[in-house]
């Protein structure tokens, strides 16, 4: 396996264990009172690309898109049974569910397609089937997964409002 491999494989099971919002009890005081450690949510993304890449791999490219800096190994782009599509939002916006940023590219290569693989493909070979290397036409950043009770309902109020761009602009 090469170094990028390894390193992307690093990249997402890190990516992949901080994803959750959860609380960890910490160690019981002397006052057998007990406190608590809040672990972020992963960042709410919403985007628009230039076509319907949906049902397509996202990788992350290096910043002058040379290279994959990272790509989800064949079991991550399925959680709890379900392909991590990105979930439609209003006017055609998208909320992310694979953990992309501004440097996303999408491959030819459906999630469906992807899973079916025995093992994680070379970056290099990656990089050969991207269909896009400049897909998004905007991207925000609206605070974390875990601000929402119900993401989609509330991020498409924020789009129809018109707020949207009271998130943090990413692209």
């Amino acid at each position: 396996m090469n170094r990028i491999s390894i390193l992307s494989l690093l990249i997402s099971g890190a990516v992949f264990f901080s994803c959750s919002k959860s609380t960890v009890p910490a160690s019981e005081s002397p006052s057998s009172h007990s406190t608590a450690v809040t672990v972020p949510s992963p960042p709410c993304i919403v985007y628009k690309t230039r076509a319907d890449y949906s049902k397509y791999v996202p990788v992350i490219l290096s910043q002058d898109k040379s290279f994959i800096t990272s790509f989800p190994g064949v079991l991550d782009v399925v959680r709890d049974g379900k392909f991590t599509y990105p979930t439609p939002l209003a006017d055609g916006y998208l909320l992310d569910n694979r953990g992309i940023g501004p440097d996303v590219a999408f491959l030819n290569i459906t999630y469906e397609q992807y899973n079916r693989n025995d093992e994680v493909p070379l970056a290099s070979d990656l990089f050969q089937r991207i269909l896009d290397k400049d897909p998004v036409l905007e991207m925000y950043q609206c605070g974390n997964r875990g601000d929402y009770t119900d993401p989609e309902k509330e991020l498409n109020n924020l789009i129809r409002s018109g707020n949207l761009k009271s998130c943090q602009r990413l692209k």
